[in-house]
């Protein structure tokens, strides 16, 4: 793990110190669970304002194509599959 280091305002740190103790973890933890969620929210924005496609999304956050629409969904995005998209799906899996 490597080190950093920052100048936080007044204001952030105070955030970061409150929400350590709102949660029961150190201030460290807390730090890197922002940057953490930053970059979650930051990507979904990108991709929700069209800057990003539903396949750049999942590898930046690391994550399947299936879970990159439930995260999506859970933040209130619109799926990227529309019904149709979703019945051929199956069709794919059928057996012949």
């Amino acid at each position: 793990m490597s080190v950093i280091s920052l100048r936080l305002k007044d204001r952030e740190l105070k955030r970061i110190n409150e929400l350590s103790r709102m949660v029961n973890k150190d201030k460290s933890t807390v730090a890197r669970e922002l940057i953490e969620y930053g970059w979650e929210f930051l990507m979904i924005k990108l991709y929700r304002e069209g800057k990003m496609s539903l396949g750049t999304i999942s590898s930046k956050l690391e994550l399947s194509v299936s879970e990159t629409i439930d995260l999506l969904a859970e933040f209130g995005v619109e799926s990227p599959i529309d019904y149709e998209d979703y019945l051929k799906g199956f069709d794919v899996f059928k057996v012949k």
